[in-house]
C-alpha cells in the first residue's frame, strides 16, 4: 500500500515575549492508503498542533509533511488553498456547516468551488446522501436537523471530492452516545467499504476504538502505538490502559 501521509522530523516551536515552547519534537509518522488511524494523548501533548500542521492551518518550525506525494510545507497560499479543497476532507466537532445554506448546498460546496458541472454535482449528492441516510434532509437548513444528521452531512461534504485524506477532529464531541456510535460506525464503514484514509484526533477511548491503529503522543513526542486485533472491546481496554499511564493534566496545545 502507498503512503498517503508522511511526516518527517516535525518540530514546532512557539515563541512569545522571549519565551519559547516546543510543542512537537522530531515527530515521524506514516499513514498508508486505506488506514484508519487515531491520534491520542493527554491534554497539552501536541495533538492539536500536529493536526493543524497536517491540515495546512499551521507550518512546522522544521521538518516536512507529504500528502499524496505533495510536500505541503513547500506550497504557497494559493496552491495550499487548492490542495486543501481537492485533497483533504475535514470533519469538525462543531460541524462547520453554513447556516445560510441548505444541507444539500453545504454538501456540494467543495464541488461547486471546484467548478464541477451541475449534472455531476446532482449525481454525487444523490449517491452520497443515500449512502448516509440523509436524503430527506437535503432541502432543510442545519438548524432544522439533529446533531447526528449535521455530522453525517459534514462527513458527506468532507468526502464528496474523494480526498486523499480525511481529518476528523473530535467528530463526536458534541453528540449524545447513540449518535456518537452511529457517526463512528459511519466513519468505520467509509474506511472498510470505500477504503477512505482517515486520521481521527480524539481524547475519547470509545471513539478511538473504532480505529485500526492508534498513535499516542506525550510531551510532543510519539510515545507508543497500538494496533487493533479482532476485538474492539479488547482494543478499547488497551487504549484505556495506555491513557492511564500517560496521565491527563494541562490544557491542550
Amino acid at each position: 500500500m502507498n503512503n498517503v501521509l508522511v511526516a518527517k522530523n516535525l518540530k514546532k516551536v512557539y515563541a512569545s515575549k522571549g519565551v519559547t515552547y516546543t510543542a512537537l519534537h522530531d515527530i515521524n509518522l506514516e499513514i498508508k492508503e486505506g488506514e484508519f488511524v487515531g491520534i491520542m494523548g493527554p491534554s497539552g501533548a501536541g495533538k492539536t498542533t500536529l493536526l493543524n500542521i497536517i491540515s495546512t492551518i499551521d507550518n512546522p518550525t522544521s521538518g516536512n509533511v507529504t500528502i499524496g506525494g505533495d510536500d505541503i510545507t513547500k506550497m504557497n497560499e494559493d496552491k495550499l488553498s487548492s490542495f486543501r479543497r481537492k485533497k483533504l476532507g475535514f470533519v469538525f466537532q462543531d460541524y462547520n456547516l453554513l447556516n445560510t445554506l441548505t444541507i444539500k448546498e453545504n454538501i456540494v460546496l467543495p464541488l461547486a468551488l471546484s467548478k464541477v458541472g451541475a449534472k455531476e454535482i446532482e449525481h454525487e449528492v444523490a449517491k452520497i446522501s443515500d449512502k448516509f441516510g440523509i436524503s430527506d434532509t437535503l432541502n432543510k437548513y442545519p438548524y432544522q436537523v439533529s446533531g447526528g444528521q449535521k455530522q453525517r452531512a459534514a462527513i458527506a461534504r468532507a468526502i464528496i471530492t474523494k480526498p486523499a485524506l480525511v481529518l476528523a477532529d473530535e467528530p463526536t464531541g458534541a453528540l449524545d452516545s447513540k449518535s456518537s456510535a452511529e457517526i463512528l460506525q459511519t466513519l468505520s464503514d467509509l474506511n472498510e467499504n470505500d477504503k477512505a484514509t482517515i486520521m481521527l484526533v480524539t481524547h475519547d477511548a470509545f471513539a478511538a476504538s473504532y480505529c485500526k491503529r492508534i498513535l499516542f503522543i506525550k510531551d510532543g513526542v510519539l510515545f507508543t502505538e497500538l494496533r487493533k486485533g479482532n476485538s474492539r472491546k479488547e482494543f478499547f481496554q488497551k487504549i484505556l490502559d495506555v491513557l492511564s499511564t500517560l496521565g491527563n493534566t494541562v490544557t491542550d496545545i
